[in-house]
């Protein structure tokens, strides 16, 4: 099985564990600087294809440190999902990406 660079998860595996079209839930956790829950929701937005704001619930860490974004976004195929990791992925403050 290919494996992609980065980290990311391989298209063969999530073709054969999810079912497309249909939403993919992606969990962000970083700093919980001014910002980051816009630009993550932003950016999950535009490499997803999509015309409104994905779905999504925010938890922030006990000691307000940091905060925990769980997105369900509508993706019609593996690599709408790859888009979106390789996107979130670079997100300043970002701390993990699942």
């Amino acid at each position: 099985m290919e494996n992609n660079s980065g980290g990311l998860p391989p298209k063969a595996l999530l073709e054969s564990t999810h079912t497309f079209p249909g939403p993919y839930v992606f969990k962000v956790i970083g700093n919980s600087e001014d910002g980051f829950l816009g630009r993550v929701v932003a950016l999950a937005r535009e490499a997803s294809g999509a015309t409104t704001d994905p779905g999504f619930s925010v938890r922030q860490s006990s000691g307000g440190k940091h905060v925990a974004i769980t997105l369900t976004c509508e993706t019609k195929t593996a690599d709408d999902v790859l888009k979106v990791y390789a996107a979130l992925s670079k997100v300043e403050g970002l701390v993990l990406l699942m």
